[in-house]
């Protein structure tokens, strides 16, 4: 097991893959107007591409056409204060292929709301990086 600087375990990138398969919502953090912006969103994992779907005028979709952004989820025992974060570094893009968009929309990912979230953005896992605290 590998620590860090700060004394936290370093994860690999197989159990950073694992963990991002086992929670439902994460945080992606994108520019928006010049500025960092950080929005919650539902996801799910497919093979190693973050998958969000979103509505096709919403901020996210145009903020991350074809963009490098960040997507993070974690998980801390608020008793324990153990737990452990996990950070993906990748460029965004927006699905527009049907049969991608047909493959997509079979997964396992519904919008929080009743609104029309038709639009699908992909975050390939270019760089994954994990702590756990112990």
């Amino acid at each position: 097991m590998r620590i860090d600087s700060a004394g936290l375990s370093v994860l690999s990138r197989e159990e950073c893959l694992r963990l991002l398969a086992t929670t439902p919502i994460g945080r992606l953090v994108f520019t928006h107007r010049a500025l960092p912006a950080v929005e919650p969103v539902n996801y799910v994992l497919d093979g190693e591409t973050v998958v969000v779907r979103t509505t096709i005028g919403s901020r996210l979709a145009a903020a991350t056409r074809d963009a490098v952004v960040a997507f993070e989820i974690d998980d801390i025992d608020k008793t324990t204060g153990t737990g452990w974060s996990v950070t993906v570094l990748g460029h965004a893009r927006g699905v527009t292929g049907i049969g991608e968009i047909a493959r997509l929309a079979a997964l396992p990912l519904l919008p929080w709301t009743p609104s029309a979230f038709d639009h699908f953005v992909t975050l390939s896992a270019e760089e994954v990086s994990g702590r756990r605290i112990m």
